[in-house]
């Protein structure tokens, strides 16, 4: 079973409402207008959308040469446990 839904017209700031216009001219003028108003935005919006995927680039990067920091220092900890273990049984003797 299928429901439907409507979908209704959201208002965007900036934008005219050009079906009042009677004169073709005026309308298209309208339509034009609000077609720039929506080019303009989109590309703030690709710009917007780019700079934040550009710095969770960033950020990504730098957390990821932090975990191989500490895969390294984890590493070396470990080694030196490994060297602390296998020298302790040869004190007991």
């Amino acid at each position: 079973m299928a429901v439907s839904t409507a979908a209704y017209a959201q208002d965007i700031r900036g934008l005219e409402v050009c079906t009042a216009e009677k004169q073709i001219e005026r309308r298209t003028s309208c339509l034009q207008s609000n077609v720039e108003f929506l080019q303009k935005e989109l590309a703030k919006q690709a710009r917007d959308t780019e700079q934040k995927l550009a710095a969770t680039a960033r950020e990504l990067a730098a957390a990821k040469a932090e975990a191989a920091a500490l895969r390294a220092s984890i590493a070396k900890i470990e080694a030196e446990l490994d060297g602390l273990k296998k020298s302790r049984p040869a004190e007991k003797k």
